[in-house]
């Protein structure tokens, strides 16, 4: 927790306590039920049971502070990592109208030194281009890379 700054970790305290609706310290799958409908979310029992599983790392079936805050951080993260993502495809997105053709494609990957021939592009454009309308968007972008 020491890459938090004070500030960060006061926001995440107060929003512990607010999913912690009986104060007891840990967020039962029930708080947790109760603050997604709060945000508009309607996940299932299993759904949820899920997202408790993935961060309860004393797999006592709760989340206690800390597993809260390697919850939050990791989201920050990952907040981070897809502006990153959207900056670069951008760079790809030569025209800006939301999706990659594949000349856009391969004017992209020979501005960064990429040498690959029209085979070897035409096939990283159809394995990222999983809804076949050809244009990668970037959604697609995304899976491609991750």
């Amino acid at each position: 927790m020491n890459h938090l700054n004070k500030q960060q970790l006061e926001e995440f305290k107060e929003a512990f306590s607010l999913f912690d609706v009986d104060k007891s310290g840990t967020i039962s799958i029930e708080e947790l039920a109760s603050a997604m409908r709060s945000l508009g979310q309607n996940p299932t029992n299993a759904e949820l049971q899920d997202m408790i599983n993935e961060i309860d790392a004393n797999s006592d079936g709760t989340i206690d502070f800390q597993e809260f805050v390697v919850m939050m951080t990791r989201t920050i993260h990952d907040s981070d990592t897809d502006a990153e993502l959207r900056e670069a495809f951008r760079v790809f997105d030569k025209d800006s109208n939301g999706t990659v053709s594949f000349d856009e494609l391969k004017e992209a990957l020979a501005s960064i030194g990429e040498r690959l021939n029209d085979a070897e592009i035409r096939a990283m454009f159809a394995e990222a281009d999983t809804n076949n309308d050809g244009e990668i968007d970037f959604e697609e972008f995304k899976s491609l890379l991750h």
